[in-house]
């Protein structure tokens, strides 16, 4: 709390500091829940909260890592994708990231008040602090949404002073100019995952369970993502 209290902060940051200390608050209660006796109400709680948690899209998890202190992005890419498309993508994904999460931080504003009045039963209100946790978590996306449109676009204002205060920059590989906040890394054991199984038929199973050993990712996450973003690939593949 003395953090929050602190003076010589402006108004962003004093609000940026009261959403860290309350979601501190929140994740030291949900561990809480999770330590408590099997059976109990707290872990029926903190189960069905893990089945709320695993809905979540595995882009808004991506999103929330991107903070304000992230000024050098490392991208690998198979070899036979221009950099310029990868770019490309990922700020559509940060556009539409953005606008995504700020409508639904906006509805899950709204339905604060509404979850509120369950206040008044005798048990924990889970539907107002799961509703306050997706509007933090909407708010944390929303911020790296920015954040990565910010990295991955042509440098200009704000992006000038993060390449003025970042020491050491890579070279573009795209040939936009000579600096940037990203290091394009083509890979060609990548290249050799995706000619094993042709871009039309979607990944299957096996070679994504190999690209996720090969680059330490989650394999859970990583099939949520292609189900989600290519429905049509998975049952192709399934």
């Amino acid at each position: 709390w003395l953090g929050v209290s602190a003076g010589g902060r402006t108004a962003p940051e004093n609000a940026e500091a009261v959403a860290d200390f309350v979601a501190d608050k929140m994740n030291r209660a949900w561990i809480g829940f999770g330590s408590a006796p099997e059976g109990s109400v707290k872990r029926r709680i903190h189960s069905f909260g893990l089945k709320l948690l695993s809905r979540v899209r595995p882009s808004e998890t991506l999103l929330k890592s991107l903070t304000k202190d992230v000024s050098m992005l490392e991208i690998v890419h198979p070899a036979s994708i221009n950099p310029r498309l990868v770019r490309r993508r990922l700020r559509h994904i940060a556009v539409r990231g953005a606008a995504i999460h700020k409508k639904y931080l906006y509805g899950s504003i709204c339905m604060l008040p509404v979850t509120s009045v369950f206040m008044v039963l005798p048990l924990p209100n889970i539907p107002f602090f799961w509703t306050l946790f997706r509007a933090y978590s909407h708010w944390r996306a929303l911020q790296g949404s920015e954040r990565l449109h910010l990295l991955v676009s042509d440098c200009s204002g704000e992006g000038k002073t993060l390449l003025e205060k970042k020491n050491g920059m890579s070279t573009r590989k795209d040939g936009d100019s000579q600096y940037a906040p990203w290091n394009f890394q083509p890979s060609q054991k990548l290249d050799g995952f995706l000619e094993r199984r042709g871009l039309d038929e979607g990944l299957d199973c096996d070679t994504i369970s190999r690209i996720c050993q090969t680059y330490d990712l989650d394999k859970v996450d990583v099939l949520k993502y292609r189900d989600l973003e290519w429905p049509s690939s998975a049952s192709r593949t399934t």
